[in-house]
């Protein structure tokens, strides 16, 4: 499991030891692949090494490069050190840069387009406007010029022709949450037009949503007796599986459980997913959110659910990438696939984007003991549950049935389990 990625306290060289790894371990990019970097407060440049297994890689051998241009380390910077030099010298505030070739940028950057972050509400947020960098000598004096020419236009993440993505950011965390939410909008993008046509976000849409969010009220002090703090580190434990399986990301993704009868704790808002802490998760009490702490986005929603609805007693929403993909186009996410989808899931029933604000009733209306999870267009999946295990477990087979109709897309149409056997399910499996 990975370790917290706070900035403020850890060491370059373990930051960037941790997030290359991180970044490996997820496929994004290969042994060979990829560069990452942090300048520090004394203009010194921490760096991968050139020609190291990048899924082995440990803090010793990762490189500085003195502001004098002399080196520190038993091996020799990434060959593309140059861009990053030339990236900080022309963004004084770019702190962290991240290179690879995730696959699904790389699929851009091969067909020489940009992807379109309105794909996902909060993506563009997080990754601003998006330049392109024209092909160049890998490692050379050119390539570096190009690309900070485009970083000095004020774009923090550059798609480079033929090649694959870099991505700036204040820190490395803000970094890294910027390139994994870049490769998700791609990926998003592309499993969408294998099952349909994708649809985009306007930009009204997403200026409009901080118009619809409604804070909780906070109370004046907080308790968190042995239950309440057991809760809050199953919280963790299922954000950072989560995280690690793909069905999360950093910029996105809620998790609450219910504690004493309609009272809740939930995961807070702006904190980076990976690194979520127990001492993070916010407590809901009487209608009231802990002290200090701004609760998720979705916490209105969240006790509604709760109030109205007995039997459920957990709440996951996050985007996971094939799901995304049925929830950013008009195509149908049929889990008549394999019986046990539909015993877990039922019928998965689409909710168009807006609905999903405040006490939405069109959301908390939908679901029941037979309805535990929503697609919202645009926006997330939502799996309700008992236990968080449980919910936890609806959340994978749904990404599994995604995943399995994203990949039979291309071998023909989908012949789903007939009525007649659904019905046989139904008898022998759900209790009304």
């Amino acid at each position: 499991m990975d370790n917290i990625l706070n900035t403020s306290w850890q060491h370059p060289r373990e930051q960037v030891a941790m997030v290359i790894s991180r970044i490996y371990r997820r496929g994004l990019t290969t042994t060979s692949g990829g560069n990452i970097s942090v300048i520090d407060e004394q203009g010194d440049i921490w760096v991968t090494p050139s020609g190291i297994d990048k899924g082995s890689l440990t803090i010793d051998d990762i490189v500085c490069v003195k502001a004098d241009g002399s080196i520190i380390g038993r091996h020799k910077p990434s060959s593309e050190f140059p861009f990053h030099k030339a990236i900080y010298e022309a963004r004084p505030d770019v702190k962290a840069i991240i290179h690879a070739h995730p696959p699904a940028l790389v699929s851009f950057s091969i067909v020489r387009q940009i992807p379109n972050t309105n794909i996902i509400l909060q993506a563009r947020k997080v990754c601003g406007p998006i330049g392109y960098a024209d092909y160049r000598l890998p490692g050379s004096a050119a390539l570096g010029d190009v690309i900070a020419g485009e970083f000095k236009k004020g774009f923090s993440a550059v798609i480079m022709e033929n090649h694959g993505t870099v991505v700036g950011g204040s820190d490395l965390a803000d970094a890294f949450l910027r390139f994994e939410t870049l490769e998700f909008s791609a990926r998003t993008i592309l499993y969408a037009s294998m099952v349909g046509t994708p649809n985009f976000l306007t930009n009204e849409q997403i200026n409009d949503f901080d118009e619809h969010l409604v804070q909780l009220p906070v109370m004046e002090k907080a308790e968190h007796p042995s239950d309440e703090r057991a809760i809050r580190h199953q919280i963790c434990n299922i954000v950072r599986r989560a995280c690690t399986q793909g069905l999360m990301t950093s910029s996105y993704g809620t998790v609450s459980v219910r504690w004493r009868g309609n009272d809740f704790l939930i995961t807070p808002t702006d904190v980076p997913r990976w690194d979520l802490q127990a001492s993070d998760v916010v407590q809901v009490k009487d209608g009231c959110a802990e002290p200090g702490k701004v609760p998720s986005r979705s916490a209105l929603m969240h006790q509604k659910i709760y109030a109205t609805h007995p039997h459920i007693n957990s709440i996951i929403h996050t985007q996971s990438t094939y799901l995304m993909a049925f929830a950013s186009s008009k195509a149908n996410f049929n889990v008549r696939t394999i019986p046990e989808s539909w015993i877990f899931l039922q019928d998965v029933h689409k909710i168009p984007f807006g609905q999903q604000f405040g006490e939405s009733e069109a959301i908390i209306g939908q679901l029941s003991k037979s309805c535990p999870a929503l697609l919202i267009e645009n926006d997330c999946i939502l799996v309700t549950g008992d236990k968080l295990l449980q919910t936890f477990d609806y959340l994978e087979v749904a990404e599994f049935s995604a995943k399995s109709l994203v990949l039979a897309a291309s071998l023909g149409e989908m012949v789903p389990i007939s009525d007649e056997q659904v019905e046989d399910l139904r008898k022998a499996f759900i209790k009304e």
